[in-house]
């Protein structure tokens, strides 16, 4: 969400970056209400020092038995409270509509992000990595290895689920393992195990609420299942004033997340792409605005590190305008080759948030120099979707005639394995 206090002073700002994502937004009613809000405010204020000069000469009257005084002040003071609690309920009121504003319009983007209306002005950085020209897709090499049933999955569960046995499913582990150590012994991130189930505060907190409701899957006693431990990562500093020198905060979990995928009727409906319960090691930053950048990079480089190790190709892509997440003000898309399907795929997306996040949640620090109370920013990416690396491991490691190699940093946690294949060969 936004500080209303920028809007207010530089409404040209927020109109021309929401433009870049292709928004025309009028502040007419955001500012109206602020005008509202801040008038109910002041006239509270004076109500309340009214109130207060009342009741002192309403004790002295009081003491000194003078009736006549004594009941004209009274009655004053009841008149003064009503219009208080009139007042209170019209700035409650306002408050409440000025959030819903401000809670439905994204973030604002950084000058260096390229504009466009979608994926197709994205700008490619780099490319790593030699991609192989041909293999089967994920989901026909699972299916020959008889180590990947989705008709079983469907009987339990409906479509977009997956059920993973054996090799590959010790494979998915050993991915999510290895992540996580690399994670947390040569990146310096804390690992957190925390709940797949959340509240609302905790949903809007991120972005994910009000607007991307449908898109959610929610219980029937109002809890959320959460679409990446980025919700709960992030809202571990909720509502807390943190300590300048414990900045920057870095964490690591490994879920799974839940999506509907309400967008995607029709696309990727076979294999392990998109599904909806899908693993995923989160990466999330807290960090001081003025470092947030050269976090991004880092961040960034965690990701990239993952997929070198894995030896596997990939490219780096600067998401335009058009093509980020609502609460992102830069966005890196980390995109694997998958040679069975002839094409690039996102496997993480690391974002910059800005303060947006911070405001939402109520997160603040004292910066120890200016003694002012400052909103941290927060950063998140995928490192990795553990699916998607399986699916890119299936495909470049595919060796022929059921028979995939096991990356060498993942042969440890393999039992020291250096190939998946089948039982009778």
């Amino acid at each position: 969400m936004h500080d209303i206090n920028k809007i207010r002073n530089d409404a040209d700002f927020f109109i021309k970056g929401w433009k870049r994502r292709g928004l025309d937004v009028s502040l007419d009613t955001i500012l109206a209400l602020d005008k509202d809000l801040r008038k109910s405010i002041t006239d509270l204020q004076e109500l309340q020092t009214q109130r207060n000069d009342l009741s002192k000469k309403f004790g002295i009257a009081k003491k000194n038995n003078d009736k006549v005084v004594y009941e004209k002040l009274s009655a004053d003071v009841q008149l003064i409270k009503e219009k208080m609690q009139s007042l209170e309920e019209s700035k409650e009121e306002f408050s409440k509509s000025l959030s819903k504003e401000l809670s439905s319009l994204p973030n604002i983007p950084l000058d260096e992000v390229p504009d466009g209306k979608d994926e197709s002005s994205n700008k490619i950085i780099n490319e790593y990595g030699v991609k192989k020209d041909t293999s089967p897709n994920h989901y026909e090499i699972g299916e020959e290895l008889g180590m990947l049933d989705f008709d079983k999955a469907t009987k339990l569960s409906g479509s977009r689920f997956s059920i993973l046995k054996k090799d590959l499913a010790q494979m998915e582990r050993a991915i999510a393992n290895f992540m996580i150590d690399h994670h947390v012994l040569e990146n310096s991130y804390e690992e957190i195990s925390v709940p797949y189930l959340v509240k609302d505060d905790v949903m809007y907190g991120t972005g994910q609420l009000p607007k991307f409701a449908d898109d959610q899957f929610k219980t029937e006693d109002g809890f959320w299942l959460i679409p990446t431990a980025e919700v709960p990562l992030t809202n571990l500093v909720k509502d807390e004033n943190l300590k300048d020198n414990n900045l920057p905060l870095r964490f690591v979990s490994y879920t799974q997340c839940f999506r509907k995928e309400a967008g995607a009727a029709g696309k990727d409906t076979r294999g392990l792409i998109r599904l909806h319960q899908f693993p995923k090691v989160e990466l999330v930053s807290i960090v001081k605005p003025e470092n947030s950048l050269d976090e991004l990079e880092r961040l960034l480089s965690c990701a990239e590190g993952i997929l070198k190790e894995l030896e596997l190709p990939y490219r780096t892509v600067v998401l335009s305008t058009g093509d980020m997440g609502f609460s992102a003000v830069k966005t890196y898309d980390l995109e694997v080759w998958l040679p069975g399907q002839k094409l690039f795929r996102e496997i993480s997306s690391c974002s910059l948030c800005g303060d947006f996040q911070s405001i939402r949640m109520n997160t603040r620090y004292k910066d120890q120099k200016t003694g002012k109370k400052v909103f941290p920013h927060t950063l998140n990416g995928s490192g990795l979707a553990v699916g998607r690396t399986l699916v890119a491991i299936l495909e470049n490691y595919y060796e022929g005639s059921g028979v995939v190699n096991i990356p060498k940093v993942l042969q440890p946690y393999m039992n020291g394995s250096k190939k998946i294949e089948l039982e009778n060969t």
